[in-house]
């Protein structure tokens, strides 16, 4: 894609599918803490995606991919792959639009999100995320069952949905200097810098990776698409080794800069996040707020939006997490 083509999601996109969550999703609270603005220096404002619907905001995109779907489509079922959220939120929608759904998930996934899956009704297969190819595995699983894959991130519905997360914020807190979302396959991202851009052309919108994953990074300085070798990090939801093609034409447009977090500042935001705003995130919800923290925003912005994406993790492994040294 090109500078002069038009971006594969537009505002008015996102906007509709606003219109197809109305009711359906949960409009998220934006959470502030004196201690947090005192720290960063700028007043921080904090999209709590972790009280969405499956704990993630997932949900968006996946409900506004399935609400789309023909009558036909949902009596033949839905597929999906995904390291947990995505999976829930397929599960979810799919149960909600009276289809049902097969989900590939890898081995490794946390029990906690495979049980969620398992809850909402969805048929669970696993593969090695370490030696599989994932797309290939769940194109060959939704051809052999005649399911409508949807895939996290690689699709304009789901990017849309996940832009209503933005569009939400924007609503409810005004403009701000700075939107920091954490950036995994690329959807939220994706969907939030065309609705931030879409609506304050000045905001910057700054990408957060973890640090051994680091591939949209690579990519947006090399001007294409490059792979890494699969992370191996706490973020598990941002355990991605390349970049989607959809989202990063996107992302190579619309995002202003991708920066980096550490295991332990993850930790770090997960313990902040629970002693001071009395919230649980997953690692890969915290790391917006981690970057932050750990001051990795270049500038001085005095308004600052986070995207805190997700808050499934189970209460051992949130335990060791969150443990200090």
């Amino acid at each position: 894609m090109t500078a002069g083509q038009p971006l594969p999601v537009s505002l008015a996109d996102i906007g509709a599918a606003a219109a197809r969550l109305a009711g359906v999703a949960h409009r998220t609270p934006v959470l502030t803490s004196r201690t947090l603005d005192s720290r960063v220096g700028a007043r921080v404002l904090c999209k709590a995606e972790n009280f969405q619907r499956v704990g993630a905001f997932k949900f968006r995109g996946a409900y506004n991919a399935v609400a789309q779907l023909t009558p036909a489509q949902l009596a033949a079922g839905i597929g999906a792959y995904s390291s947990g959220n995505h999976a829930q939120a397929v599960a979810l929608a799919a149960r909600e639009s009276g289809s049902r759904a097969v989900i590939l998930m890898p081995e490794d996934t946390p029990a906690s999100k495979v049980a969620a899956v398992r809850e909402y009704g969805a048929e669970v297969l696993t593969y090695d995320r370490y030696t599989g190819d994932r797309v290939a595995i769940g194109e060959a699983m939704a051809a052999e069952r005649g399911l409508a894959l949807i895939p996290p991130y690689e699709h304009p519905h789901v990017i849309a949905g996940q832009g209503t997360v933005a569009l939400e914020l924007f609503d409810q807190v005004g403009a701000v200097d700075v939107l920091v979302a954490p950036v995994g396959g690329g959807g939220l991202i994706a969907g939030s810098a065309v609705a931030a851009k879409g609506l304050h052309a000045g905001v910057r919108v700054v990408g957060v990776e973890p640090e051994a994953g680091d591939d949209t990074r690579r990519s947006l300085a090399a001007g294409r698409r490059v792979s890494v070798p699969v992370p191996r990090t706490i973020a598990d939801g941002q355990a991605a080794d390349i970049p989607g093609e959809l989202t990063f034409s996107v992302n190579r447009r619309l995002v202003d800069e991708i920066v980096l977090v550490t295991d332990e500042e993850i930790r770090s935001a997960m313990r902040f996040a629970f002693e001071r705003m009395k919230i649980v995130l997953e690692p890969s919800g915290a790391t917006g707020l981690a970057a932050v923290l750990a001051g990795r925003l270049s500038g001085t912005p005095s308004r600052i939006g986070v995207i805190l994406s997700g808050g499934n993790v189970d209460t051992r492994r949130f335990a060791d997490l969150v443990a200090s040294d």
